[in-house]
């Protein structure tokens, strides 16, 4: 297609006309692959005569033509692109992308970022050599718009694939050097100077990221770029040309090369600069710098913030940083010095200020509460946020400087409260007591734990936060939950106290602020969990859980969520005449949580994370109605179609916690329903597909499945669960790109067929022990190993003559048994039994080794009669006492009813081996009682099924 045609058709892309846009869109698609279509896309792009809407369809087109295609995705894929358009591509991308307007430039810039990141340094050596020739050429620009992708490639990697920056900085930094300081030294310079410095100074941050160019422990190098970025950051920024917008003003390019150069100062002081952190060959780096230049940017950063404090302005995230810095300053002594004279200013004089409730923060409250709510929950917002590094700076102060400064500045907090409390109400400073509030509660943990404080908080509470409840300003009336909330936990002398901000905190949630009211929430947390008599919240329960859902429909944060999760916690069985409301609130929360997180397209989006707040919420009430069969019934139909479609890959993000739902529903649930066991196939297709790292979570539910709707598993031929449990188990026990701890979940659903289907499932014995042998010869691991021994155990157990015939039909017969009764003989240096730790192991071994004496004699040579009846009897003796020392610590505890997340054995393999019984899987503990009561049933059995073995031997 030659280029006037291909601009025609751009041109119908940008028609109002959705038929004339889609024919343009199947045109492009058409010739897409076409030779030379990517170079006439560029041309189109760089052609200053076309018309920019044109130009833009174009860039865009070529920057998701590229991403795509440029490297195959696969590393045998075909490539779509020739050689040669890709070698034209290259070669005018360098020249143009310096002289096209910004909108575009942003566009040919991730066009370059993808095809540096697949073709440096192999497929394009000369790269390089095209920026070191135009750092020195009028094409500065440009090269340092290249060079900034380029060392953005390795400001991540690990030291071995950093190699290609060695020769970057080599060969590029001495032009750079060269470059800042001839822009430094530019008066009243434009702002191009600006943009062409932040270049500079990102490409430096991308280079010093992980560790320090060997070029730059030249103290001469080293020292001329320190110059250069103290001379940046002492300088005051233009007042002519700033925005006064201040959205606008903190991206002012003047302004980004302040925060840029303070970030690479603050990195160099935390990461290089610290003589604790560093190896001995940097430590020679870390006295030069701490010596040279530490001070100096100290006492910079320090008359950078005395702009705020007469009225000036800086940017949250510079403020942000250089109170890092000043933390990070205050535990070496050296530093803390220097700050010393000049602390009480700083502390009084511009960190307060900056932790009080100011201009912006009530604008925010009064235009946008919903927002006002999302930053101050936002743990992202906090890395940019002047309050969040003002308190961190008071809590760093008083922990590692407490002597000096910790009475002071609780003086200086009185003082606050006192003025305020004297103050007529037109003359209260709301502001101050606000940030007042905020200092106590920051400084909660130290003030617990020191006199004379620790004495006096109940009555601090009583006298300045709780009267703010009923404060006529809102931000007051939410500091005073938050605070209180910070201290729910003390002991209260007077018991009244307690109960009183309790109940403050619970009317809050009817405040007609919206912040009053998440705030109240949050602090509702800590009291329910610091609630000695639940009669003070039992009668109000309903109504508290009305308010809850009001707010969860009103707004996506998952620390709701984590109240009504601790409020479920506590409660337990009470919860259940409101578990079926719970849920189906908490549904339709997760479902409007999950539609706001598909529309905003952001992983940190405080949707997605509500969302899976929502199903552990669902999970806590499962368990906490677990003794009540019933409700399970009557909650199934709410949570299928989240089940349903996030066992798909549309749940990737909450997968765990949707299959830690199912394992609910299929293990406490009086029968498992049809509608239930649709979601098997859904789980084997995800873990064929994609869901490989989540087989232990899988692994508790297809127990279920099995173990508890046996009948349907055998019975049912459309879909064929036996084949499917096969084919799933066939791909993955000899899959030799398998660790043998990934595949562990098999051959324990292996157990679960021979315990649950004892002769009914003849025909897939010999393939499973078939497979079982094949990964045991090449099995590793101790713990993998006694669990393919185990699945032989089960067959004999299952059938002791069918499983015997096998193995010497397979001719392993008396090689699995020499592995068997070595690895029962194995112990540790300090005398512990190696393998086969947990009570469960020794029952499996004990009951397939049994399982055998009841063979006739000329099927059992009389040498390992003998050996059998030693093994089998020295694991009794284990079992027992191991049994004993069970109960006994069970005694010793509280009893813990709770399903925990259904941890694996792994974390058992060098522990104390206890009993993971099979069933809510093998791995899971004691549980639920009604588990308890399964074991003790298991006990008898096994000891029933023994003793008669050895009676029929007699």
């Amino acid at each position: 297609m030659d280029l006037p045609s291909l601009a025609i058709i751009l041109q119908a892309a940008l028609s109002p006309n959705p038929d004339q846009i889609k024919a343009a869109e199947e045109s492009l698609n058409q010739f897409q692959y076409t030779p030379q279509h990517l170079v006439r896309l560029l041309q189109i792009i760089v052609d200053g005569n076309c018309d920019m809407a044109v130009r833009q369809v174009a860039s865009i087109h070529f920057k998701n033509f590229i991403a795509k295609n440029w490297s195959p995705h696969e590393p045998d894929g075909q490539q779509k692109i020739s050689q040669s358009d890709k070698e034209m591509v290259r070669d005018n991308i360098l020249v143009y992308v310096a002289q096209v307007p910004p909108l575009l430039r942003a566009q040919l810039g991730e066009c370059l970022k993808t095809i540096v990141h697949a073709d440096y340094p192999e497929q394009w050596p000369r790269l390089l050599d095209w920026v070191k020739h135009n750092l020195q050429d009028q094409q500065v620009y440009g090269a340092l718009f290249v060079l900034r992708i380029l060392s953005r490639k390795y400001e991540f990697k690990s030291d071995e694939e950093r190699t290609p920056v060695h020769r970057i900085v080599e060969e590029t930094f001495p032009h750079l050097l060269s470059i800042f300081n001839r822009l430094v030294q530019i008066v009243n310079p434009p702002l191009e100077v600006a943009e062409l410095i932040k270049l500079i100074c990102k490409i430096f941050w991308s280079s010093i990221y992980l560790e320090i160019p060997k070029q730059l422990f030249d103290p001469n190098v080293f020292n001329s770029w320190m110059i250069l970025f103290l001379n940046v950051l002492e300088r005051p920024v233009p007042l002519e040309g700033q925005p006064a917008d201040p959205e606008l003003r903190k991206s002012w390019g003047w302004w980004k090369v302040k925060k840029w150069t303070v970030h690479i100062l603050n990195r160099l002081y935390t990461r290089f600069g610290d003589l604790k952190l560093q190896n001995p060959e940097n430590r020679a780096f870390a006295q030069m710098f701490q010596k040279n230049f530490a001070g100096k940017i100290l006492e910079c950063h320090l008359n950078l913030l005395n702009v705020i404090r007469m009225g000036g302005y800086l940017p949250d995230r510079v403020i942000n940083l250089i109170l890092q810095y000043l933390s990070n300053s205050i535990s070496k002594m050296s530093m803390y010095q220097l700050l010393q004279p000049r602390l009480d200013v700083l502390l009084f004089e511009i960190v307060f200020p900056l932790m009080c409730f100011n201009d912006n923060d009530q604008k925010l409250w009064d235009e946008d509460p919903h927002e006002y709510v999302r930053k101050g929950y936002d743990i992202i917002e906090d890395l940019y946020s002047p309050r969040t590094a003002a308190m961190d700076f008071v809590s760093e102060l008083v922990r590692k400087r407490a002597k000096e400064n910790l009475h002071k500045f609780i003086q200086f907090i009185v003082e606050i409260f006192k003025r305020y409390d004297e103050a007529s109400l037109e003359y209260k400073a709301y502001r101050q007591k606000d940030g007042a509030l905020l200092a106590i509660g920051a400084l909660c943990d130290k003030l617990k734990q020191t006199e004379p404080y620790k004495s006096e908080l109940e009555h601090m509470l009583v006298q300045h936060v709780f009267p703010e409840f009923s404060s006529p300003v809102g931000h007051l009336r939410a500091k005073a939950a938050w605070v209180a909330g910070q201290y729910a936990h003390i002991n209260f002398s007077d018991q009244n106290n307690f109960r009183k901000a309790l109940h403050s905190v619970v009317s809050g949630l009817r405040d007609p602020e919206l912040p009053v009211r998440v705030d109240s929430v949050f602090a509702l947390r800590s009291f329910v969990e610091a609630c000695k008599d639940l009669n003070e919240i039992r009668p109000i329960l309903p109504q508290l859980l009305d308010e809850f859902f009001k707010l969860m429909n009103e707004v996506e944060n998952e620390d709701l969520v984590f109240t009504l999760e601790t409020i479920v916690d506590k409660f337990g069985e009470e919860m259940a005449p409101y578990a079926l409301g719970l849920c189906q609130n908490l549904a339709a929360a997760f479902w409007r949580c999950m539609n706001t997180a598909e529309a905003d397209d952001e992983a940190d989006d405080p949707g997605a994370l509500a969302a899976v707040g929502c199903l552990r919420a669902i999970s806590t009430i499962l368990e906490s109605v677990s003794r009540l069969p019933h409700l399970f019934v009557q909650i199934e139909p709410t949570l299928l179609p989240i089940m349903r479609r996030m066992l798909t890959t549309d749940g990737q993000e909450v997968f765990e916690e949707v299959l830690e739902i199912v394992s609910y529903m299929t293990f406490f649930s009086p029968t498992i329903s049809l509608e239930m066991w649709s979601l098997w196939p859904l789980m084997m297709e995800a873990l064929a597909d994609w869901a490989i790292d989540f087989f232990p979570n899988i692994l508790v539910p297809l127990d279920n499945y099995i173990s508890r709707s046996t009948a349907h598993f055998l019975t049912c031929k459309d879909p064929d669960y036996q084949q499917s449990l096969w084919n799933m188990i066939s791909t993955i026990m000899p899959d030799r790109n398998m660790e043998d701890n990934d595949i562990e979940p098999a051959p324990k659903l292996i157990e679960v067929v021979f315990q649950n289907c004892r002769g009914q499932v003849d025909q897939w014995v010999e393939p499973y022990l078939r497979i079982t042998v094949e990964r045991l010869r090449r099995a590793e691991k101790p713990y993998l190993k006694c669990l393919l021994i185990q699945v032989i155990a089960d067959a004999l157990y299952y059938n002791a003559t069918l499983t015997l015939s096998i193995l010497h039909k397979l001719g392993v017969a008396t090689e699995i048994f020499g592995l068997w009764f070595q690895m029962l003989q194995q112990v540790k240096k300090s005398g512990v039994r190696a393998n086969f730790k947990r009570e469960h192991d020794k029952k499996v071994c004990c009951l397939g080794l049994t399982s055998l004496l009841a063979l006739p004699a000329d099927q059992l040579p009389g040498e390992a009669l003998g050996r059998i009846f030693r093994a089998t009897l020295d694991l009794l003796v284990a079992y027992k006492d191991q049994v004993a020392e069970a109960a006994k610590e069970e005694e010793a505890e509280d009893d813990d009813d709770d399903m925990d997340g259904f941890q694996t054995d792994d974390e058992d393999e060098d522990g104390d081996g206890s009993d993971k019984e099979m069933g809510f899987d093998a791995e899971d503990g004691d549980e639920a009682d009604s588990i308890r009561l399964q074991k003790l049933a298991a006990q008898v059995c096994f000891y029933n099924h023994f003793r008669s073995i050895i009676e029929y031997s007699h």
